[in-house]
């Protein structure tokens, strides 16, 4: 049974695709079946999944009101190790689209239901804004993963994050909650951003993941080469910290899992 998750943040800049993608990967290298799917008209997690986002012909927006199957969508990345679902600019039109459709929540939920068995995970790569994708991401996700660099304006978009995940919790998807917040673009010479880290674990506790995203120029470099960063530069420390998030992350969803059944 597939577990989906939505890497999510309203801010923008914050290092939402990076960690999409190289979670992807990272979980890839795990033996992990894993679905990335792009909800973001910029289609960055398509390009830097390998794909060109310029020459597909079929993305998640004709798949999204059931103009094309999900069999001529999905896309294998040999590169990534994973199956992506494409998006380009083509999906901005979604959005006014799809309000006017009575089920505009769960068109991607239920599109998910009949791939349950196919993969492990489901991550979901997000616009920069509570839009009507974001919202069907949120809708269709067992949990949230927030990445966030360590500033004092951070903070104020985890509070309006967190505050539209109680939202969908309360009125549309009971079982959505938050996974964890993931530091990135991480520089400990910046005494701000060491004080906002320990604020971070301070007020959230466990929810706060142990592994922390250096700010790594390797990482930036990567989707320009079509791959995510933990392959482009293994060595490079962006790599390394994206392969122990990758880690950290299957062994807190193993115990997620367990506790999921024991209910």
């Amino acid at each position: 049974m597939a577990l989906t998750f939505c890497v999510a943040n309203q801010k923008g800049g914050v290092g939402k695709t990076t960690t999409a993608v190289n979670l992807s990967s990272a979980l890839s290298g795990l033996k992990q079946r894993v679905l990335l799917i792009d909800l973001d008209p910029q289609g960055n997690a398509t390009t830097g999944s390998g794909v060109s986002k310029d020459s597909i012909t079929e993305t998640v927006y004709p798949l999204l009101f059931g103009q094309a199957s999900f069999e001529k969508v999905v896309i294998h990345s040999e590169d990534a190790g994973y199956d992506i679902l494409p998006a380009n600019r083509e999906l901005a039109g979604a959005e006014v689209e799809l309000v006017q459709l009575e089920d505009r929540d769960e068109r991607l939920k239920n599109i998910l239901k009949e791939q349950n068995d196919n993969y492990d995970f489901v991550i979901i790569d997000c616009p920069p804004s509570l839009s009507m994708l974001t919202i069907n991401a949120l809708c269709s996700a067992r949990g949230v993963i927030v990445p966030m660099q360590c500033e004092y304006f951070a903070m104020e978009g985890l509070t309006d994050l967190i505050g539209s995940v109680k939202r969908i919790q309360a009125a549309k998807n009971p079982d959505l909650t938050l996974i964890g917040l993931l530091r990135v673009m991480f520089d400990p010479r910046v005494t701000l951003q060491q004080q906002v880290s320990e604020q971070l674990k301070e007020y959230f506790g466990d929810k706060v993941f142990k592994t922390v995203i250096p700010r790594n120029v390797r990482l930036a470099e990567a989707p320009s080469y079509g791959l995510p960063g933990v392959l482009y530069d293994k060595s490079s420390k962006g790599a390394k910290a994206y392969q122990e998030f990758g880690a950290e992350f299957l062994k807190r969803m193993k115990k997620y899992k367990k506790q999921s059944k024991e209910k």
